[in-house]
């Protein structure tokens, strides 16, 4: 129970962390004038993050894996990279508050379709009458933040 805890409070602070990232993003990509050199900036202090994670956390480099890793596993970089790119540039023009609410809109929309057909190797978690309520309640908030007037 206490790994649930940590890992519920760990992805509660990456979610608040998701909205400043963009706000910081948008205007870094906006005063340099360049959202890819803002993403580029960004992504290589996060390389270096990475790997002083890897090395004092981790202990460095690990033998490869036994069995073949599928080179669509790789991808959950290229969407890294939209996020950050889309955000950098949208976000200045559309607001941070539209930008995070509609990438949330997109992030229930996936989460429920992984949870419910056991994509990429996820568990299944199926998509129960309680949880369609919560995500149509959720996805009815998302339009309700952003909207003006």
């Amino acid at each position: 129970m206490a790994n649930q805890l940590f890992f519920a409070c760990l992805m509660l602070a990456t979610g608040i962390g998701i909205p400043v990232m963009a706000a910081l993003s948008a205007n870094l990509g906006a005063r340099y004038a360049s959202p890819a050199f803002a993403a580029s900036v960004l992504f290589l202090l996060a390389l270096a993050i990475s790997v002083v994670f890897l090395f004092a956390v981790e202990g460095g480099l690990k033998p490869p894996p036994k069995t073949a890793v599928p080179l669509y596993y790789y991808c959950g970089g290229v969407f890294v990279a939209f996020y950050v790119l889309s955000v950098t540039w949208v976000a200045p023009q559309f607001g941070v508050g539209n930008a995070v609410a509609f990438v949330l809109l997109g992030q229930l929309v996936s989460m429920a379709a992984i949870d419910q057909f056991g994509l990429l190797g996820a568990p299944t978690h199926a998509i129960t009458a309680q949880r369609a309520i919560g995500l149509l309640l959720m996805s009815a908030g998302v339009f309700l933040a952003v909207r003006r007037g």
